[in-house]
């Protein structure tokens, strides 16, 4: 990659570099590069705005496949400890589809790269999830509706995952969702990051404490969130 990068220059040919702009629409784009890190697939793309990075989780993206990154969030001077390189703006994305699949979750990428098949399409469904037990337990809702009482304090709550993301700031990352909530009221998804590893479609019990109003930086702002959390299958 150093290597193209320093070739271009040496001809005069410096990319044109974008800055995304990311509405909540999926993010679109031409893979012009695409290379494996970690346990990530970092994509140079060709939009219409210029070029941009992107990331998705490890799988196969041939260069000239035109791809949807769903979900995008945007990564300001992001560390690449796998590369080795330190990102002024990347695309993060929880999903990707093409012009010949569907949408791929992070572990349908995953699976994918593993098997060498084409993408998946589908989603993990949501189920009602059972209570936890104890003097702690509490449900997603719960959580949302009790946060500053909550506030610092230890909490258990069981519910599926329905989104993971692996290895960003040093965390990995669970949407958690038990079928309580509201989503008009963005109230039946739970934030969880943790060390451990889980599949979306897991029933999982999670243990951590409340944290609220969590602001990462990089766009990551949350109003509650279990934070360094253990897991439990």
């Amino acid at each position: 990659m150093k290597k193209c990068l320093a070739l271009l220059l040496l001809f005069g040919i410096v990319p044109a570099w974008a800055t995304p702009k990311l509405d909540g629409t999926p993010f679109k784009g031409e893979v012009l590069e695409s290379f494996n890190a970690g346990s990530y697939t970092y994509l140079r793309l060709k939009t219409a705005d210029g070029e941009v990075w992107a990331a998705i989780m490890q799988t196969t993206m041939p260069k000239g496949t035109k791809v949807q990154l769903h979900d995008p969030t945007l990564m300001t001077n992001f560390e690449s400890k796998a590369l080795g390189r330190t990102f002024d703006e990347i695309v993060f994305a929880s999903a990707v589809s093409t012009e010949t699949s569907g949408i791929a979750t992070p572990t349908q990428q995953m699976a994918a790269a593993h098997k060498g098949a084409a993408t998946p399409i589908v989603a993990a469904p949501a189920v009602k999830v059972a209570k936890a037990t104890g003097a702690n337990a509490k449900t997603v809702a719960d959580i949302y509706a009790q946060r500053a009482q909550l506030k610092d304090q230890n909490v258990v709550v069981r519910g599926q995952v329905v989104k993971f993301t692996a290895d960003i700031m040093d965390r990995n990352w669970i949407h958690l969702r038990d079928g309580t909530g509201s989503a008009d009221a963005k109230s039946n998804d739970l934030l969880v990051t943790t060390k451990q590893t889980a599949k979306v479609g897991d029933v999982v019990l999670v243990s951590g404490p409340v944290k609220t109003d969590v602001n990462y930086g990089s766009g990551y702002a949350y109003p509650v969130v279990i934070d360094s959390a253990t897991l439990k299958n």
